[in-house]
Order: C-alpha cells, then sequence, then structure tokens
C-alpha cells in the first residue's frame, strides 16, 4: 500500500494504522515495507514527534 504523500493526511492514515492494527511504528513499517526515517521526516516537517509510550505521533 502507498502512503499519502500530503502530510496531514499522512498523519491521519499513519495514527490510524498504528492505533488500530500495529504496536509500534517499527513494526507498521517492517510490516508494510516503508521506510520509518522517510515517514518521521515528513511528520516532523509539519511539528509532529513520534511517542513510543504512546504509540502515535503527537
Amino acid at each position: 500500500m502507498d502512503l499519502p504523500q500530503d502530510a496531514m493526511i499522512l498523519l491521519s492514515a499513519v495514527n490510524t494504522k498504528l492505533r488500530d492494527f500495529y504496536p509500534s511504528l517499527k513494526a507498521m513499517c517492517e510490516d508494510m515495507n516503508v521506510s520509518e526515517s522517510e515517514i518521521k521526516s515528513k511528520l516532523e516537517g509539519i511539528g509532529y514527534e513520534y511517542s513510543e509510550e504512546l504509540n502515535r505521533f503527537v
């Protein structure tokens, strides 16, 4: 599955997947074969950081 290119839509899609299907960002990225660093970079660009404790971008 391709992830959205728009950062705000990506934020929503990733947080939904983390909430509903995956115990961590690493697990999601491995399962979906996507770059964890690319997702983090895009979302940090709009002011969001991944919280391991909450398992979502905040």
